[in-house]
């Protein structure tokens, strides 16, 4: 049907399938929850349906008002969030809960495609690139102050999509580097961090000494990454020292396992693990999962869901939710590559980003490979909030391409 033509047929049925099979692995963990879920899930659907039926320029039109109606609705936490598990980032109306950060994640999203979009937009020029920092930088250092750790993280997605815009890859370097060496320092005597630091600069320094210009500035740059790299392997244990316990022990967890904090920050990993290898090759079937039925797990049903389809389903449908997800994500980074807008094709590009984001710190999370940090699987994870946002900039990013693909230009 002539209607139908620009549709992603493929990316919708994804979208489609990973929202049932959500309500379905919620409704397992609990019914209520499951079918409120469904209400959202409806919900989701009619505002994208709305979203379709609309203007393509809307959304861009209006980025700056929607990534400014998010930033205040991050600043209202402070005053008027409601504090649920340790953190005050939701707004509460009597047993309706809402949480901004996942909305100011869309705004962000948005306002940087209009921004990076623009005709004077350059990433060699100072100005732009403070601006667009600013723009990733402020709700991000809003969310870091609330606090929310996990959300904070996600903001990194937004650099992929400005990397794909030209911007040097190694401001990536320098952040694993940074976040390798207080890792590291954990793990092992910081003094043995910076000997290891100092061999490898030497080494590099004289690899390259016949191929560099060196003068005042590029001696002092060398000298200048040495000593703060020493400063932070000496500094990290200390730092995790000042965390909060639980954030201290999340991080902990990593190195000492979680059977050493099982009552405390380990329980949740504990468990989660437990149960994603009692499925085995073909799980338990569904609802059938002892550690799933036996509430061994708090709160499963939003960023630990994935354990439930581990035990459930085992190895296959864990391997196949993985799949489904690897595929849907690629395919978004593909279709974005293939806009014509520039401002399409940022947008995309930050939307794949986050889902990669929470996708990845998720089932790092669920298996032990990342500390806790309260990120939710997207549309799989229960939560209105999360599966109203993902699903709003999942519709916004099919009817720009829809849009570009129906456009004479």
């Amino acid at each position: 049907m002539r209607w139908s033509e620009g549709i992603d047929k493929l990316g919708l049925g994804l979208y489609l399938s990973l929202c049932i099979f959500a309500i379905a692995n919620i409704y397992s963990v609990n019914p209520k929850l499951g079918e409120k879920q469904l209400i959202f899930f409806c919900i989701s659907l009619f505002v994208g349906f709305i979203i379709f039926i609309g203007r393509s320029k809307f959304f861009e039109n209006m980025a700056a008002i929607i990534y400014i109606g998010g930033v205040l609705l991050l600043l209202g936490l402070f005053p008027f969030g409601k504090e649920i598990l340790g953190q005050k980032n939701w707004y509460k109306f009597g047993s309706f809960t809402m949480q901004p950060v996942e909305f100011a994640k869309m705004g962000t999203a948005l306002m940087l495609a209009n921004y990076v979009s623009g005709p004077e937009f350059n990433l060699n020029n100072r100005k732009s690139l403070l601006t667009t920092l600013a723009i990733v930088g402020i709700p991000a250092a809003v969310v870091l102050a609330i606090p929310d750790v996990g959300s904070m993280l996600v903001f990194i997605a937004f650099f992929i999509a400005l990397y794909r815009e030209g911007l040097n890859g190694w401001l990536f370097g320098v952040g694993f580097i940074f976040a390798g060496v207080f890792l590291i320092s954990l793990a092992i005597p910081p003094l043995y961090v910076v000997i290891t630091i100092l061999i490898i600069s030497g080494g590099w320094i004289v690899m390259n000494y016949y191929k560099m210009s060196w003068n005042v500035i590029s001696i002092s740059s060398i000298v200048g990454s040495i000593l703060i790299l020493s400063g932070l392997a000496f500094g990290s244990p200390y730092i995790l020292e000042k965390l909060p316990k639980h954030q201290r022990e999340r991080i902990e967890v990593l190195y000492k396992g979680e059977k050493a904090f099982r009552d405390t920050s380990g329980y949740n990993l504990l468990y989660s693990k437990t149960a994603i290898g009692s499925g085995g090759l073909l799980g338990k079937g569904y609802r059938e999962g002892s550690v799933t039925q036996g509430k061994f797990v708090p709160e499963q049903e939003t960023d630990y869901i994935f354990c439930t389809v581990g035990e459930e389903w085992g190895f296959m449908g864990s391997a196949i939710l993985v799949f489904c997800y690897v595929i849907y994500i690629g395919r978004i980074y593909y279709l974005a590559e293939q806009q014509k807008s520039s401002f399409n094709r940022v947008f995309g590009y930050c939307f794949a980003s986050i889902l990669l984001m929470h996708f990845s710190i998720n089932l790092g999370m669920v298996m032990g490979l990342f500390p806790t940090v309260g990120i939710p699987l997207p549309y799989f994870s229960y939560g209105g909030s999360s599966l109203l946002a993902f699903s709003i900039m999942t519709f916004i990013f099919f009817k720009l391409n829809y849009s570009d693909k129906n456009s004479l230009v």
